[in-house]
């Protein structure tokens, strides 16, 4: 009999994740896929901001994960056996939510500048910010972390068209008192937090990662939405599933002509998710982190 690794959900951290909020358990199994059905072993598991939340027995988007569940996280795998009737085969990637999504900032920044938007990023250090002007192209990068801070973005911002936030907290405030008449605001991440790394966009572009740690913390500039007739909307990614497949086509297209950048933080083993988990609140990764969980080499068919 067969053996995989899981890793549970042992108790809601109140505050940060620590040892005690996972637990990893190794578990027999002997599975035989019915008719139609498939059996995929897992070869990359996506560690995203938006998990966090799954960890708060609150109202959201999804169910939050129980006490004592497999977390779920988006991934990459491969068929290893196929049920009959299966329009997939033995051997085939494929990709979804996993028993166990990113980099959206940079994803945006290079949508904005394809757009022929003008775009100022945001980073917690000078590597990510050379890394967002010199490989991404973006027009101006900013270290959050600087006593300058504020100032370098109200001179190099000036007035925002459009702010894609996924941050909240201080810099969704700060943005807020820098609106054009009839501004919009995207709400892509959980507002609720005070933001540790970042990455921003004008003309009007600006998003960030952000660090769902921290108690909400409230906006004191929202009443410019009046003042400027602005709006402000939020958005899931299931809002716009029947444009996923055009969207992959045109991503996957600007990938292999080179237009499209990306960068990956990979780390080894499916155990170390729970110590991977917190780099995206403390700035620990630069680009998507992944965790690689299997040796098996997969070609995308996009």
């Amino acid at each position: 009999m067969s053996q995989y690794t899981r890793i549970v959900l042992a108790e809601r951290p109140q505050s940060e994740i620590d040892s005690k909020t996972f637990r990893t358990e190794t578990v027999p199994f002997d599975l035989r896929p019915n008719a139609k059905q498939i059996l995929v072993q897992t070869i990359y598991l996506s560690l995203d901001p938006t998990q966090r939340t799954w960890l708060n027995d609150t109202r959201g988007y999804m169910k939050p994960v129980q006490i004592g569940e497999v977390m779920r996280s988006g991934g990459i795998g491969v068929v290893v056996q196929a049920g009959s009737g299966s329009c997939f085969k033995r051997g085939d990637t494929v990709f979804g939510m996993l028993g166990a999504a990113g980099a959206t900032g940079s994803v945006a920044c290079q949508l904005g500048k394809k757009a022929g938007a003008k775009v100022i990023a945001i980073a917690g250090s000078k590597e990510k910010c050379d890394w967002l002007e010199k490989e991404l192209g973006v027009d101006k990068a900013l270290n959050y972390k600087s006593p300058t801070f504020r100032k370098e973005f109200i001179d190099s911002v000036g007035y925002l068209d459009v702010y894609f936030d996924n941050v909240g907290g201080d810099i969704l405030n700060l943005a807020l008192s820098r609106l054009k008449k009839n501004a919009r605001i995207a709400l892509c991440g959980t507002p609720l937090v005070i933001v540790r790394d970042a990455t921003m966009l004008k003309p009007s572009f600006v998003g960030a990662i952000a660090d769902y740690n921290s108690k909400p913390k409230g906006l004191t500039n929202y009443t410019t939405l009046i003042t400027q007739t602005a709006s402000m909307r939020g958005f899931l990614i299931f809002d716009y599933a029947q444009q996923f497949h055009s969207a992959r086509q045109e991503l996957a297209k600007w990938l292999a002509e080179g237009t499209l950048k990306r960068q990956f933080h990979v780390v080894d083993g499916i155990e170390k998710c729970p110590q991977a988990l917190p780099l995206l609140f403390s700035g620990g990764n630069t680009g998507k982190l992944v965790v690689k969980v299997a040796n098996i080499k997969a070609v995308a068919k996009l």
